[in-house]
């Protein structure tokens, strides 16, 4: 559980192959969410991601979760991590989406802040990277936020066969002492 810095508590629970999760993932499919990755998915799409997210879970791999606001115990997004090669070298990468009531609460920087835990946990990679377009500034923020450093632009392909031109957030890893 996480407590940032704006006393956000969250709980960040695993994806399921469950009706309540499909759910969550289509409200987060709106166009006003999804306006700096390219757009809303078909539902085909939002089908093949749901079933992706369910299956990430072997070790090392990273997986995908539902953010839980506390004390209301209410799902109020979805954050991950995943592996990825990035210049050479394999890190984890992490994306969230916080529904729009939620948003400016400072949920996301504290799920980010659980996820990287989580992530620490696996003792494999060094770095946990986030790349919000640099169209984004909310996502920007929560990078800033939830202790992340800027490496500096780049250019992510996202969604597949389309270049964004985004900031490089990377934290690194380590397990409390």
């Amino acid at each position: 559980m996480s407590g940032g810095a704006s006393g956000v508590r969250v709980r960040l629970e695993p994806w399921e192959d469950s009706a309540s999760c499909l759910e969550l993932l289509r409200g987060v499919n709106s166009p006003e969410m999804t306006s700096h990755l390219g757009g809303p998915e078909s539902e085909e799409q939002i089908l093949v991601r749901h079933r992706r997210y369910a299956e990430l879970t072997g070790p090392g791999a990273g997986r995908m979760y539902r953010i839980v606001l506390l004390p209301e115990e209410e799902t109020v997004g979805s954050i991950g991590y995943w592996e990825r090669e990035w210049r050479g070298e394999s890190v984890y990468e992490t994306g969230w989406a916080v529904l729009p009531r939620f948003q400016g609460r400072g949920i996301a920087a504290a799920a980010a802040g659980e996820v990287a835990r989580a992530a620490a946990t696996q003792r494999i990679h060094r770095y946990l990277h986030a790349y919000p377009s640099v169209g984004h500034p909310a996502s920007n923020g929560v990078c800033r936020k939830a202790g992340f450093t800027l490496v500096g632009e780049c250019e992510v392909e996202y969604p597949l066969g389309t270049m964004m031109r985004c900031n490089d957030w990377r934290l690194a890893l380590s397990l409390p002492s």
